[in-house]
This record gives structure tokens, C-alpha cells and sequence, in this order.
């Protein structure tokens, strides 16, 4: 009679096993941007397609915001001014985890010093995604420098098509608003640096993943699940940072290890607690952090 009983336990916990309902797919969309990179490396590792999460990559901001507001993504990366824009329309979106804090990593590039730009007579030519941050970083920098009497030509183009501008009029007064890793192509094709967010640009640029309260119920435990992956991710950078290079380099094209190393003095991670100071900074531009895992 035991031996039925158990046979009868094991019976039961086998169908249960098999007929239990597998994780629904979650798709994320996220930009190529260094901030992301612990993403990268998670789905190098298949550790997304552990938790049946589905990685979207595009090369623009506003590209990455359409795409999850057409309901092609649950989830997506961005900064503070991609989410103020759909919050507008949507007082469920919310911030889920942060990722990043712009450091010099978003950079104001140009074919000519501050200084030229101030003295033209010749209008300007500014190269942006006009739906982003992008648009505020400019506004920023013009103000700074008294550069708003001035003639702008607003040129909205994504990161993928503003790389491959050559600097091959460099009497044509130019502007170009990116950030890492499009900077390096750039430099290559003859434009300088002349402000980013480590200096002379005071807006606070945060990188995080968004989603709706109904999108965060229905996947709860994949959303902590990739917490974990991610910070994961990031303790595998500051251990081996060539391994984890090598695994995330398919996403950054035209990308050395030099620049990659490079470029990381210009984000702070911001996965583990937050400054009291940039919290309440945070929370006084509507930022909430109620619910960062």
C-alpha cells in the first residue's frame, strides 16, 4: 500500500511539473549606449533566455520610445526625458532599475571651439535626436554659452546615421549632440569634444529600464530575476573587464577595448543605493524611487 501511495505522490507531482505554465516572454528594447552594456552581457551569457526575456536592440532613443510605446516592447531603456515624454500620456510607467549615471559619457561635439561658435555670423548646424535628451543637452549647452541668438539649424537624424558625419566643411559651423560610443567615430572623422555632463553641462542624465505597473505584476519575479543578472553582470566588469568586453563587443561596433575601457570613467553605476543628495535631486525632477528593485 505504501508503494502505491508514493508511486500515486510522484504521479501527481510529474503531471503538475509538466502542465505548469512556462514564464511568458518579457521583451525589453534598449540603445546602443555603455550604461546598457550589463545587458549585453547577460544575453551573451543566455541568461536572459533563462528567464525567457527577449533583448530589442536599436540605434536611437526616440527609435527605442516608439518602439515601446506601439506596444512592441514591455519594457525599455532611456533616460528621465524619454520617460517624462511617455509618463505625459501614461501615469502607470515607472522607473524599474536604474542603470547609470551620465558622467561625460553624453558629449557635445563640434568642428569648431566654443569661442568660433560664439563669433559666427554664419548660421549653425545642429545634428541630434531631436526626441530625447539630446534635445535638453542642447538647450543646455546654448544657454551656457550664450549661443541662443544665434541661427540653429535643428537636424534630427539617430546616432547611427550622426556617426558617419565627416568633418569635411569645417568652415560650416556644427554642433552634434551624441554620447558613447558614437563619440570615437566621430573624433576619427574629424570633430572635437567640446562639453559634456563630466563638465560645463550641469543636467543630471539618468539611465534606466521603464515599464508599466501591469507589465511589473505579470513578470515580477523575471524583472527581479534580471536585477540579479545585472548586477551580476557588473561584478563581472570590474573582475575581468577584457572578458567582458569580448562578450559584449558584437553590440558595440567600431569599439576598441581602449574606448571601452576609456569610456567607463564617464558613467557612475548606480545599481546599489543611491546618495541621499541625488535622491532628493531625483525626486525633485518627478523621478520616482518608490519602486527601483
Amino acid at each position: 500500500m505504501k508503494n502505491y501511495i508514493i508511486i500515486f505522490i510522484l504521479l501527481i507531482y510529474f503531471l503538475t511539473s509538466c502542465s505548469a505554465p512556462t514564464k511568458k516572454e518579457l521583451k525589453l528594447s534598449t540603445t546602443t549606449w555603455i550604461g546598457y552594456t550589463p545587458l549585453f552581457y547577460a544575453k551573451s551569457k543566455g541568461w536572459l533566455e533563462e528567464i525567457n526575456i527577449k533583448l530589442l536592440h536599436v540605434v536611437s532613443l526616440s527609435e527605442n520610445m516608439y518602439l515601446y510605446k506601439a506596444g512592441n516592447s514591455d519594457a525599455y531603456t532611456g533616460t528621465q526625458y524619454e520617460f517624462n515624454l511617455l509618463k505625459g500620456k501614461d501615469s502607470n510607467l515607472f522607473p524599474i532599475m536604474l542603470f547609470d549615471r551620465s558622467n561625460g559619457g553624453d558629449i557635445v561635439m563640434s568642428n569648431m571651439s566654443i569661442k568660433k561658435l560664439q563669433s559666427t555670423k554664419q548660421s549653425i548646424y545642429a545634428y541630434l535626436e531631436i526626441d530625447s535628451i539630446n534635445s535638453t543637452i542642447l538647450n543646455d549647452f546654448l544657454k551656457k554659452f550664450n549661443l541662443r541668438d544665434k541661427s540653429i539649424n535643428y537636424i534630427n537624424k539617430d546616432q547611427a546615421q550622426i556617426s558617419i558625419l565627416k568633418n569635411d566643411m569645417p568652415d560650416k559651423p556644427t554642433i552634434i549632440i551624441t554620447y558613447i560610443p558614437y563619440n570615437v567615430t566621430l573624433e576619427k572623422n574629424g570633430f572635437i569634444e567640446i562639453a559634456s555632463t563630466k563638465n560645463n553641462i550641469d543636467i543630471l542624465v539618468l539611465d534606466a529600464l521603464f515599464t508599466k505597473k501591469s507589465v511589473f505584476k505579470a513578470h515580477k519575479q523575471q524583472f527581479i530575476k534580471l536585477k540579479e543578472y545585472l548586477d551580476k553582470s557588473i561584478i563581472a566588469l570590474e573582475k575581468d573587464p577584457k572578458e567582458f568586453y569580448n562578450a559584449i563587443k558584437p553590440y558595440m561596433e567600431d569599439f576598441s577595448y581602449k574606448d571601452f575601457i576609456h569610456s567607463l570613467e564617464d558613467i557612475i553605476w548606480m545599481n546599489k543605493g543611491l546618495p541621499k543628495n541625488l535622491k532628493t535631486r531625483m525626486d525633485e525632477m518627478s523621478f520616482s524611487t518608490k519602486e527601483l528593485l
